[in-house]
């Protein structure tokens, strides 16, 4: 059955992607959810005068995608988790985990959905997939049991640049 996408299906399409799905899935899930409606020629009509509109916001939301993933891209986060003996972990970290300390650490809003499938038992540095729009994807450095690196304060390099004149 041919459906027009409202907003974006992950691994299927976009908005306004006309795209092929199974009857029961577009009348049981994405038609009372409202993400895509019919692929009638009326309606195909209709997409065909939108689309301007469909090419601003999509411009919109890859330009959006673009900003977060330079934010994101191989910045170090920190999980706390509880460690036992040999660096095992007790349970697992989590998708929300990650997600939140995202949130806390660099002020960005990741939905826990949107995080690569991830199976982080030991203490290490593990790298994460972020996907933000399609194809638009993050690469994110989760930090189990270690502390972050801290890079160089510049105040604390000029005073003892200032300091080594001064002995002369």
């Amino acid at each position: 059955m041919k459906v027009i996408l409202l907003t974006e299906l992950r691994g299927k399409g976009g908005e306004g992607d006309v795209i092929d799905v199974a009857q029961g899935f577009a009348e049981n899930y994405l038609f009372p959810n409202k993400i895509a409606q019919p692929a009638t020629p009326g309606n195909i009509k209709q997409l065909e005068e939108r689309r301007h509109n469909i090419a601003k916001r999509e411009e919109k939301r890859i330009a959006d995608a673009d900003a977060i993933r330079a934010q994101l891209d191989g910045k170090p986060v920190v999980v706390d988790a509880k460690i036992g003996e040999e660096g095992q972990l007790f349970g697992s970290v989590t998708a929300a985990q990650v997600a939140d300390a995202i949130e806390s650490q660099l002020g960005v809003t990741v939905d826990r959905k949107r995080i690569g499938r991830i199976n982080i038992k030991q203490v290490g540095t593990h790298e994460v997939d972020v996907n933000l729009y399609r194809d638009i994807t993050a690469k994110v450095l989760v930090l189990v049991g270690v502390e972050a690196p801290k890079p160089e304060e510049p105040a604390a390099a000029e005073a003892e640049a200032v300091e080594e004149p001064a002995a002369e």
